[in-house]
């Protein structure tokens, strides 16, 4: 991803709304479920993790990157935006 390209999507993620937290308990798979099929839907998702979370906003981005097979677009302070570029033909992606 192209430093352009990422900065398009920083900017795109203000817009959106954080669609999952991340707390206390850790990434669980149901999560981890949602955030793919959400991801797959929308190409681009915003997280938020909670302040009791035992790990930090950068830790968990890491983690759901590699999970889900996405990149980190950016960690601002305890949100987490991703993007993947969607599989499915129908949905609009997400272009410069």
């Amino acid at each position: 991803m192209d430093k352009k390209f990422r900065t398009k999507l920083r900017s795109m993620a203000q817009t959106i709304d954080a669609i999952g937290q991340v707390g206390k308990g850790g990434i669980s798979e149901n999560q981890i479920e949602s955030f793919k099929q959400a991801i797959e839907k929308r190409e681009l998702i915003k997280i938020t993790v909670l302040n009791n979370s035992d790990e930090t906003a950068s830790e968990i981005s890491t983690q759901l990157a590699s999970l889900m097979g996405a990149e980190v677009v950016c960690v601002i302070g305890h949100k987490v935006v991703l993007y993947k570029r969607s599989t499915k033909e129908n949905v609009k992606h997400i272009e410069l």
